[in-house]
């Protein structure tokens, strides 16, 4: 006997390369994926990161970095630091309060995509937007990190990299607990703002971040 539909199980589709072998398909040899960590914190920078993949030698794992917890983000990094040529960039505070958080995004990421060690024919970029000043053609991916398993293996290399950042930030500001909140607006991280002030890594753009300057 079928289970009703509210007791069924819906498979939630994993991250493929059908995207890359389209573009290598319209002549796009080497294709990167392009994804960010840390638009929304209060603290920090917003870190991107550029991966392209070798298609025979794909590390076991790869999916969206918000559906793995972080020690599988851990193992997968290493591996795609092993196996995958990578590019990444972080965006300081002074950047983010400069541009604003949308442009200081953009501009991480075409730093990433600069910092491989080739330029790929094709980015593929998590989101709505095409960063200025890319070193080759991109093409825009709305869902892209649950789509792509280069831009997957990006959003991980891009979060594992700011959460290492955040718990070095975590020695100097013990204070605001940055090792537990990586920079986000819990309720603890607004009560330490409040109470102690904004840290020089808080971005002062940000609304709460204002709130608490005195």
């Amino acid at each position: 006997m079928a289970r009703p539909d509210s007791e069924m199980t819906i498979a939630t589709p994993l991250p493929d390369l059908a995207l890359e072998a389209a573009a290598q398909e319209c002549g796009h040899v080497r294709v990167a994926g392009v994804d960010e960590a840390g638009r929304g914190p209060l603290a920090g920078a917003v870190v991107a990161a550029a991966v392209v993949l070798d298609p025979a030698n794909i590390p076991a794992g790869l999916n969206d970095s918000k559906k793995l917890t972080e020690a599988r983000r851990e193992v997968i990094f290493l591996e795609i630091m092993e196996k995958a040529q990578v590019g990444f960039c972080a965006a300081p505070v002074s950047v983010i309060d400069n541009l604003n958080i949308r442009g200081a995004t953009l501009w991480a990421m075409t730093q990433a995509v600069a910092a491989l060690p080739f330029s790929p024919d094709l980015a593929l970029i998590d989101g709505r937007d095409v960063p200025p000043g890319l070193p080759c053609k991109g093409e825009a991916v709305i869902g892209g990190d649950a789509r792509s398993l280069s831009i997957a293996a990006a959003s991980i290399v891009a979060k594992v990299m700011r959460d290492r950042m955040c718990g070095v930030i975590h020695q100097s500001f013990p204070q605001y607990g940055f090792a537990k909140h990586k920079g986000y607006g819990t309720a603890f991280h607004l009560e330490a703002l409040n109470a102690h002030g904004p840290s020089e890594l808080h971005r002062t753009s940000f609304a709460p971040v204002r709130a608490a300057m005195r």
